[in-house]
């Protein structure tokens, strides 16, 4: 069961386009798995050509006869280009699906059509990036063994970590699949997984771990996130 969703003003930026391409997927790939976020982005789109229907009106009663005429030519055109069926063609949709250290998991159509560079290992997390060029905020594909333990660690910027497959829990919850956690520096936690799980992570600064061994990791946490 999913307990936790964007927030309403970031499914509102993303029905207007206003998100970068790593939180547009993340939000896409969430409402895939959440059919509440989905009715909610399907009313938001519905205000949204509501509200553009009406200022077209409102220019056309504005600017008379001549915008009026040419309006309607235009709605002409796009209703002739519909019509003709004679080049339509039924495209397909491909999967893309990942070998994990637990399993083979199937990925959400936002992911299907984003490169990824090669897995990387460090501890019990294997991560591959994204190929997407919007420094400082980065994403990735996190797989996190069976038995997996991430140290402990709060955000110097903000991390959202989407849920894809598989289960964990930290000191604040039990996560499940479809589950959108977002997180800033106010937060630590330590992730961790019983039978293994696949995340799909953006963060926009390093994370600066607490305790441990990991600490030794924090000067060069810049390379890391």
């Amino acid at each position: 069961m999913i307990t936790h969703h964007p927030s309403d003003e970031l499914l509102t930026a993303f029905t207007q386009g206003e998100l970068t391409a790593s939180l547009s997927i993340a939000v896409a790939a969430h409402n895939e798995l959440c059919p509440v976020c989905q009715e909610k982005v399907e009313k938001l789109n519905a205000q949204q050509a509501q509200m553009l229907f009406d200022s077209v009106n409102e220019t056309v009663d504005e600017a008379g006869n001549d915008l009026h005429k040419a309006e309607l030519n235009w709605v002409s055109m796009i209703d002739e280009i519909t019509d003709d069926d004679s080049q339509s063609m039924l495209v397909s949709i491909e999967t893309k699906s990942v070998k994990l250290s637990y399993d083979n998991v199937q990925l959400p159509r936002a992911l299907s059509n984003v490169s990824l560079k090669k897995w990387s290992k460090l501890g019990d997390v294997s991560r591959a990036r994204l190929e997407l060029q919007e420094e400082p905020i980065r994403s990735s594909l996190l797989d996190i063994s069976p038995g997996g333990v991430v140290p402990l660690h709060t955000h110097k910027g903000f991390e959202l970590t989407l849920l894809l497959d598989g289960s964990f829990e930290d000191d604040m919850g039990s996560y499940h699949a479809g589950d959108f956690i977002w997180l800033d520096k106010s937060h630590s936690h330590s992730p961790r997984t019983t039978d293994g799980c696949l995340c799909y992570a953006v963060l926009d600064d390093a994370m600066e771990f607490k305790e441990g061994f990991s600490k030794l990791f924090n000067p060069i946490g810049s390379y890391l996130y």
